[in-house]
């Protein structure tokens, strides 16, 4: 695992509950054998399901968020970044998430942090939903690869399967984006690093098949609330 690992993704592809997820998961196991895990998140674009709300969680497990300039406030929001987030780019001793905006317009923020992105130090996975408009195809979600890869100027090396329905998501789901991230995956030359399931939702006996990392997601961004 190299030590800045850029997550990309499309508006809705889950790609933060994915980020807070690897984030607490580092935490647990040992950061992939760095002395810190600090999530940095740099979405300014669009200002709901922001890594940032659930800074009090990784808190607790030692992981320092980095982001807006108003730190928690979500209702005090601007596109603007904390000089901060530059601290977990440079130390050499922390593994840095970068949860990236949606889309390539998200991925455009990320280019003034270049210098901080080279191949030795950083590597960029690319979350695909087949369950979202723009990437229900492989030609559609071949277009977002190669939109995100041209506005940062910086090439993904892998991508993350996170096809889901929220809390109705099947198994059926899975392997449906599970076929559509490996034949996008085959046509971009990129490896599948993760598919993705929701935890407690979807059984992982039923998955049977997948050539591929299989992650559990737990519902971090989701509010309970939203689902009555």
């Amino acid at each position: 695992m190299k030590r800045i690992l850029i997550i990309a993704g499309h508006y809705g592809s889950g790609k933060t509950e994915y980020a807070v997820n690897l984030a607490v998961h580092a935490a647990r196991t040992g950061s992939f054998g760095y002395k810190n895990t600090a999530v940095v998140d740099m979405d300014v674009v669009n200002p709901y399901f922001r890594s940032r709300e659930r800074g009090g969680l990784l808190a607790g497990l030692g992981v320092k968020v980095y982001g807006s300039f108003y730190g928690g406030s979500v209702t005090a929001e601007i596109p603007e970044l904390s000089a901060e987030v530059r601290a977990p780019l440079e130390d050499k001793d922390t593994f840095a998430i970068v949860d990236a905006g949606g889309n390539e317009s998200g991925a455009r923020i990320l280019k003034q942090f270049a210098k901080y992105f080279t191949p030795e130090d950083a590597a960029m996975h690319i979350v695909v939903n087949a369950s979202r408009p723009e990437t229900r195809t492989v030609s559609g979600a071949l277009r977002h690869i190669a939109a995100i890869e041209s506005e940062l100027g910086f090439r993904a090396e892998g991508l993350i399967g996170n096809t889901h329905l929220l809390r109705e998501t099947t198994a059926a789901d899975i392997q449906r984006g599970y076929g559509l991230c490996l034949a996008a995956g085959r046509a971009a030359g990129l490896p599948l690093v993760n598919i993705c399931y929701p935890s407690g939702i979807v059984d992982g006996a039923g998955l049977a098949g997948i050539e591929a990392p299989l992650m559990p997601l737990d519902l971090y961004m989701r509010e309970s609330w939203l689902d009555k």
